[in-house]
């Protein structure tokens, strides 16, 4: 028969949604499983975004949209640019798509090509490197682990972008570590991209608006507005709005980027949906009080997962500054046994493996995200499940030997 092309064969299904699919499976088997593998953020959007979908079904067009986005979601998201101080963009900086996963799939489609380096720091975005290795790019991987607080260093960025990659992928605050660069360091790392103009940069900072502790949410383009001409910022709706399952993206940048990802829509999605696009621009123009209160939750959230962390005899986590995950360092328990089961524990997915089957408790490894020693947990369950899910990871740990 006919061979599937070798592009499909680079592609991989998500290691997240693996584990997550075995908890649902353990699931409907009955078992009592509490989840912290998936990273949806578990609330609902406003009233407002609603009745913006109402209203646009009310005066349904039928007609396809503009491939770069309709034109009151743009406006939206020029606004929502401003609040974060990103000024002096127009709508032909702008380019929409079916999540912020497409966004970066068509980035990587139009600024890499085959052969082309691809640069990004460890711990990493699962997709990062699926998407990379399906558009056929090299990768190189810049580690950052927990001793150094999971964040890229000046010293590293230079290093790494003397070797001239085609692009520079950032995240902030990131997933899975949580961790957020605060305005020096955004400053100290843009001092060292201005030095290598042949190189793209994109920020993939869909948590900016899940900030903690009043760090604030810093880019590139404040501390260095010069690089406006090559870094391309990418949003969501998805985290912030708890809008996952609407699959709506962004990205700002230079014009030039921008018309090639509306290019490549028009080949791909044509349009994001009507309905799709109202509920978007309520969400970004309309009252912010039902995200402002699920950051201040998740502040909280974050506060009780560090506390039982610290009480793990052997446990490393950097303190999270953002976002809603953490990720420690768990290789305390590699090389042990885990005792009422027997159990061998040689490495982070074996695990995840046994923390799940024994104690219910669904985590990623972080061997899924380029570093093995630890796993991300994801602390967006319903209130009441965390402390009891986190009770479970702690008696877990005390009963290795």
């Amino acid at each position: 028969m006919p061979q599937l092309s070798r592009r499909i064969g680079r592609a991989k299904p998500s290691a997240i949604m693996v584990i997550a699919e075995k908890a649902k499976r353990l699931k409907a088997e009955g078992r009592d499983v509490i989840s912290f593998s998936i990273g949806v953020p578990n609330f609902l959007p406003g009233e407002h975004v609603y009745q913006a979908v109402r209203e646009a079904l009310d005066n349904d067009s039928g007609q396809y949209g503009s491939n770069r986005g309709a034109d009151a979601m743009l406006d939206a998201f020029l606004g929502h640019l401003e609040g974060l101080g990103l000024t002096g963009y127009t709508k032909a900086n702008l380019a929409t798509g079916v999540g912020a996963k497409q966004v970066l799939y068509n980035l990587a489609e139009a600024l890499l090509d085959d052969g082309d380096t691809i640069a990004f720091p460890t711990p990493y975005w699962t997709s990062y490197l699926d998407i990379a290795e399906i558009v056929d790019a090299k990768v190189e991987l810049l580690p950052c682990p927990p001793e150094q607080d999971y964040k890229l260093t000046p010293a590293q960025l230079d290093a790494a972008l003397a070797k001239k990659p085609r692009v520079l992928l950032f995240n902030n605050p990131s997933n899975p570590t949580g961790m957020v660069y605060t305005r020096d360091e955004i400053s100290a790392l843009a001092d060292v991209i201005a030095k290598y103009p042949d190189t793209w940069v994109i920020t993939d900072d869909i948590y900016n608006k899940m900030v903690f502790d009043g760090v604030g949410y810093h880019n590139f383009v404040h501390a260095r507005p010069e690089l406006r001409d090559r870094v391309i910022f990418v949003d969501s709706l998805s985290k912030t709005y708890g809008m996952p399952g609407w699959r709506v993206g962004f990205m700002a940048g230079p014009e030039e980027v921008a018309r090639a990802v509306v290019t490549l829509n028009s080949n791909h999605i044509t349009s994001l949906p009507e309905m799709t696009s109202a509920a978007a621009a309520a969400a970004l123009a309309g009252p912010q009080d039902v995200p402002e209160a699920k950051c201040a939750e998740f502040q909280a959230k974050r506060d009780q997962v560090m506390d039982v962390l610290a009480s793990i005899e052997g446990v490393v986590c950097p303190r999270p500054q953002g976002a809603f995950y953490v990720f420690p360092d768990v290789s305390c328990a590699f090389g042990r046994t885990h005792g009422p089961s027997g159990k061998a524990i040689g490495n982070d997915v074996e695990l995840c493996s046994v923390l799940l089957e024994e104690k219910g408790v669904a985590c990623v490894p972080g061997s899924a995200f380029g570093e093995p020693r630890s796993l991300r947990i994801s602390y967006t369950c319903p209130t009441p499940q965390l402390m009891p899910g986190m009770e479970r990871i702690r008696e877990f740990f005390n009963e290795l030997s």
